[in-house]
């Protein structure tokens, strides 16, 4: 897939990255393994999606003297997973600004025609005037991702962020026709999606894998 189409795509290459989530594929980590590499993921995203933050200058006192530094106001963020394997990513980006709003959005996916269906929403309030990052681990048809964006359009929102951890190309071109304006952050970008909307080589069923729920 070429991705210079999509300019609002950012395709984080990190080694450290793409070697957390090679854990996250193997079919022999456990729970008690994947939940934790989920959040440290999560965490080395957060630095990129985060790298234009607006800072405010501050006045802090040093062992040496009184000082004016740049100085990030966390209550203008706002972290929203898509239930519920988004829940696996909060952590890590509340880790960095624990002062962050925290919304959340359900969605499930009806098994026989793979759309999405909206079964919670509890957003903060102003969220107009906040910097909005939508987490969820996995973009594979884009429908939870687009549904998720018009819910927090909906509600206000107007700077919008998505942050997942692998994407499938089928996912990337429908969310991007739908949202082209809004900053898509993948950490890994795989082949395309199987005959039941999965991700292919993908993880299997990241709310699954992070919450010990496999059959």
């Amino acid at each position: 897939m070429d991705l210079s189409a999509h300019p609002n795509v950012v395709l984080l290459e990190h080694p450290l990255l793409k070697h957390k989530i090679s854990i996250l594929r193997n079919k022999l980590t456990p729970t008690s393994e994947f939940r934790p590499v989920v959040k440290e993921i999560a965490m080395m995203e957060a630095y990129e999606a985060l790298r234009d933050l607006p800072t405010v200058p501050t006045e802090i006192e040093t062992p040496i003297e009184k000082t004016v530094q740049p100085m990030v106001v966390g209550h203008n963020l706002c972290f929203v997973p898509i239930l519920r394997a988004g829940m696996g990513m909060v952590d890590g980006f509340t880790e960095l600004i624990p002062t962050a709003h925290v919304g959340h959005i359900g969605l499930y996916r009806d098994e026989a025609t793979h759309e999405p269906h909206e079964y919670y929403c509890k957003l903060p309030k102003g969220l107009e005037d906040m910097e909005v990052y939508l987490l969820d681990p996995m973009l594979a048809t884009g429908g939870s991702g687009i549904d998720a964006i018009k819910m927090l359009r909906k509600h206000g929102a107007k700077h919008i962020h998505f942050v997942c951890i692998i994407a499938a190309p089928e996912g990337v071109e429908a969310f991007c026709e739908a949202n082209p304006d809004v900053p898509l952050y993948i950490g890994a970008l795989d082949r395309q999606l199987n005959e039941n909307a999965y991700i292919c080589p993908g993880l299997g069923d990241a709310g699954d894998r992070i919450f010990g729920t496999q059959n």
